[in-house]
């Protein structure tokens, strides 16, 4: 039996998904979590073979609940869950240790196969966004500026771009504010803007805001 940990902020999304696999063999909701740190005190405690877990759920950094689920129970395989199949998301996601990357207008079928296959160590990828990996192979055009970033450049950038406030970020990622200042400048001068208007206007344009 395939123990799975659903973490989604909405009640509704969570229920679709445990009556989808009420009705599959092998596979059972034993956890469920509406918030970064409620998922990793679940799994830290927990039993589970499956994670899926939902990108933009509030006031969570999908990116760093990753990072340390991973560094906690590392061969625990994550399936993200986004409304975002942008390649972007997609690459950092599996850097950072995913098993599995769906959208959330995914089959139901393709769930489960998902939550199988990654259940026995293999890799899955919807195909609604495969295609947006080809660019990976380009090796002939050049990066996007914003490929240029870590991925904590990245994730101030993100929230920048949200409207949030030096003091606001560094809260939220545990950095002083002189160090959130380093990093804004920093991501100005990599992504070549002058500033963060013109961020958001990039932000927008390639559908880099979750």
């Amino acid at each position: 039996m395939i123990k799975v940990l659903i973490a989604d902020d909405y009640p509704v999304v969570r229920e679709g998904l445990k009556k989808t696999f009420a009705q599959t063999k092998h596979i059972v909701v034993t956890g469920e979590a509406e918030n970064g740190q409620e998922v990793l005190d679940l799994v830290q405690a927990g039993d589970f073979d499956v994670v899926l877990l939902d990108i933009t759920m509030p006031n969570t950094n999908w990116l760093e609940v990753l990072k340390e689920l991973k560094s906690r129970k590392p061969r625990v395989p994550v399936v993200m869950l986004s409304m975002h199949r942008g390649e972007e998301y997609v690459t950092r996601a599996f850097r950072a240790g995913a098993s599995g990357y769906l959208t959330k207008e995914s089959m139901m079928d393709e769930l489960v196969e998902a939550v199988r296959k990654v259940s026995q160590g293999g890799k899955y990828v919807s195909p609604s966004i495969a295609e947006a990996l080809v660019s990976l192979f380009d090796t002939g055009s050049d990066l996007p500026p914003h490929k240029l970033l870590s991925d904590r450049e990245y994730e101030v950038m993100n929230l920048l771009v949200k409207g949030k406030k030096t003091r606001e970020i560094a809260q939220e990622l545990f950095l002083s504010p002189n160090t959130v200042n380093t990093y804004r400048s920093r991501i100005l001068e990599k992504m070549n803007k002058k500033n963060i208007a013109e961020l958001i206007h990039y932000a927008i344009k390639n559908d880099l805001l979750d």
